[in-house]
């Protein structure tokens, strides 16, 4: 936690950016560096019956941490993302719920 879903993106980029994104991260969030995720997920974009570049999208899924650090951190996310040649990039943040996250059958 948080797990950084993104797509549209390419992985060499992504792993090119990822241990400087998450140092900041770790930092910002006074989290462990073992609660990071980040996923690429391969998708395919359709418009109009034909394959096209998707937009690059980040879903962040996250306790919440406050709407200061939140936009904190989709600042720092935009910047990496930005750096890494995607000029335009979404975020969004999925707030979960202690009650609702499960590590090893025991919830937070």
């Amino acid at each position: 936690m948080p797990i950084l879903t993104m797509r549209a993106m390419e992985c060499n980029k992504i792993c090119s950016i990822s241990k400087e994104l998450i140092d900041e991260l770790e930092e910002l969030l006074k989290c462990p560096r073992e609660y990071f995720n980040i996923e690429i997920v391969n998708s395919s974009f359709i418009k109009d019956g034909e394959l096209i570049q998707g937009y690059p999208m980040v879903d962040i899924a996250w306790f919440d941490r406050g709407q200061e650090v939140q936009d904190k951190v989709a600042e720092v996310v935009t910047r990496y993302i930005h750096s890494c040649g995607y000029s335009d990039v979404d975020i969004i943040f999925h707030v979960l719920s202690e009650k609702s996250y499960y590590e090893n059958g025991k919830h937070f």
